[in-house]
């Protein structure tokens, strides 16, 4: 990049474009990134448009209500993210009043948050906040939001299909979900599997894998595709669900990344269709109308930050 043009971009860009193009891109949707900014979809479509028109290079191609980014579009979301974090981990270390900050956070969570990027948040916010006190209590997502809209915890971290009155949330994790049967099924270690091969095979099933329910996305897959198996086992617990798939009860449905060592290490056995099944979305939730204490807010705006930070992917993958 020549020197005049470098100088004009440090003078004249505005770093609100940058914040809104990392939204768009963690989001994968213009009417997403809106919604989580609070801003109409032609604002933020203005605003991508006048990043690129400051950068002289188109950032994203769109193709219908999917787009994705160019060679410059990932390049300037990769620059965009490291400035963000920097500015978050500047403003911890200006300010001496974080460990002033004393309180209790009440965290409620689905079981198994795989993430290496949720992991090093919580040592990041308990070395920048060492007097802040946190309980993690783990449930079902509909006890979760049952709890919020109770107002009796600080925020979730849960399964939520349809926004819920009241309350705020921030897609967190995007976990794909395919199916796989265990050691010790008749499957296991079959080569050349179809569809029809798995259509009269028993399930284990999660208890909200119901119509209507947080995860009806694996009951409607079933029912569109003809399973006549029956379901012999289930539980809210995914380590539970794993268990008894492992065990040769039947076949089931867990997210792909949490089971890649059971793979790799022939525990699990993975099936049909090789594009899996749905994506499952977990949520930071919080009741929008709740008073926050000191700790609350800045547990926050700390996991606000850390998605800023950080792509969907990003935050499956191993650091």
């Amino acid at each position: 990049m020549r020197a005049d043009v470098a100088r004009f971009l440090n003078d004249r860009l505005d770093w609100n474009l940058l914040r809104t193009y990392l939204v768009i891109m963690q989001e994968r949707s213009v009417s997403r990134a809106a919604a989580r900014l609070h801003l109409t979809q032609p604002a933020v479509s203005q605003a991508l448009k006048r990043l690129e028109d400051t950068l002289g290079r188109r950032l994203i191609e769109r193709r219908g209500p999917h787009f994705e980014p160019t060679r410059a579009g990932e390049e300037v979301y990769r620059i965009a993210s490291d400035i963000y974090g920097h500015m978050s981990r500047l403003e911890t270390e200006l300010d001496d009043r974080t460990d002033d900050i004393t309180g209790s956070i009440r965290l409620l969570s689905v079981s198994r948050i795989d993430s290496d990027v949720y992991d090093e948040f919580l040592a990041e916010f308990h070395r920048t906040y060492p007097r802040i006190d946190l309980q993690i209590e783990v449930m079902r997502s509909s006890d979760i939001i049952s709890s919020l809209l109770q107002k009796t915890a600080t925020a979730g971290l849960g399964l939520c299909r349809t926004p819920v009155d009241k309350l705020e949330q921030r897609c967190f994790l995007r976990q794909r979900y395919a199916i796989f049967c265990g050691r010790h099924h008749r499957l296991f270690g079959r080569q050349a599997l179809t569809m029809d091969d798995l259509l009269a095979e028993n399930f284990v099933s999660f208890t909200s894998d119901q119509i209507g329910d947080s995860l009806s996305p694996l009951a409607v897959f079933r029912d569109q595709r003809g399973f006549t198996g029956r379901i012999v086992a289930a539980s809210p617990s995914l380590d539970e669900v794993r268990r008894l798939i492992f065990a040769g009860y039947g076949i089931g449905c867990l997210p792909e990344h949490i089971v890649r060592d059971d793979i790799a290490q022939q525990r699990l056995w993975r099936l049909p269709p090789e594009e899996g099944l749905a994506d499952v979305n977990i949520h930071l939730l919080w009741h929008r109308a709740r008073k926050m204490n000191a700790a609350e807010q800045a547990f926050l705006d700390s996991m606000e930050r850390t998605m800023q930070r950080y792509s969907l992917p990003e935050r499956l993958g191993s650091r």
